[in-house]
C-alpha cells in the first residue's frame, strides 16, 4: 500500500472541501487515514485458504456452524464501511475439520478489501468448498451499509441479507432447512 499517495489524496480530499489541512485537528489526518487503510485492506495481499491449511481427523459428518461473526468491510462503490455477521456452516468430508477461529478468520480476510456484500458471501464459500473440500457449505450475511443510512436514501438499520449454498446443501432441501434452522434458532 502506497501511504504517501494516501496522504496525498487525504490532503487534497480536505482543500477540496474547504478545509485547512495545517488546522490543529486536521494536521495528522492523513497518516492516521493512511494507517487506518493498511488495517480496512490489509486483506487485499492475504490468501484467505491459507487460514485454513491446518485441518484435523475427527470423526463428524455433521453440520458445523459458527454463527454470528462479526465483521465489517468497505463498500467499493462509496468507500463506505457495511458491517453486520456471518455464519458459515459446513459439513466435513472425510473427517477433515478445521479449528473454530479458522472460519472467522476466512471471513476477516476476505472482508478486509473493497467488496460488495454478494461477492463476500460468495468468496467466503468458495474458499471453504476449494480448501476443505466438505459435502457443502452454506454462508449467510447480514450487514448494514452506511452508504444507505448516511447518504442516499438515509435507511438506519436496514440489513441486506445474502446467502451462498454449495454442495450437499443445494442439492438436499432437508439438510438445506436443518442448516438454515440452527442459523436462525
Amino acid at each position: 500500500m502506497d501511504t504517501a499517495k494516501i496522504k496525498k489524496a487525504v490532503l487534497m480530499i480536505l482543500e477540496a472541501i474547504g478545509e485547512d489541512p495545517k488546522r490543529e485537528g486536521l494536521k495528522e489526518t492523513p497518516e492516521r487515514v493512511a494507517r487506518m487503510y493498511e488495517d480496512f485492506f490489509s486483506g487485499l495481499h492475504k490468501n484467505p485458504k491459507d487460514d485454513l491449511k491446518t485441518t484435523y481427523s475427527q470423526e463428524h459428518d455433521e453440520i458445523i456452524l459458527l454463527k454470528d461473526i462479526s465483521f465489517y468491510s468497505i463498500c467499493e462503490h462509496h468507500l463506505l464501511p457495511f458491517l453486520g455477521k456471518a455464519h458459515v456452516a459446513y459439513i466435513p468430508e472425510k473427517n477433515r475439520v478445521v479449528g473454530l477461529s479458522k472460519l472467522a478468520r476466512v471471513v476477516e480476510t476476505v472482508s478486509k478489501k473493497p467488496q460488495m456484500q454478494e461477492r463476500l458471501t460468495s468468496e467466503i464459500a468458495n474458499t471453504i468448498m476449494e480448501s476443505l473440500k466438505p459435502k457443502g457449505v452454506i454462508v449467510v450475511i447480514h450487514a448494514e451499509h452506511l452508504c444507505m443510512t448516511m447518504r442516499g436514501i438515509k435507511k438506519p438499520g436496514s440489513h441486506m441479507v445474502t446467502s451462498a449454498v454449495k454442495g450437499i446443501f443445494r442439492k438436499n432441501s432437508t439438510t438445506r432447512a436443518e442448516a438454515f434452522a440452527l442459523i436462525n434458532g
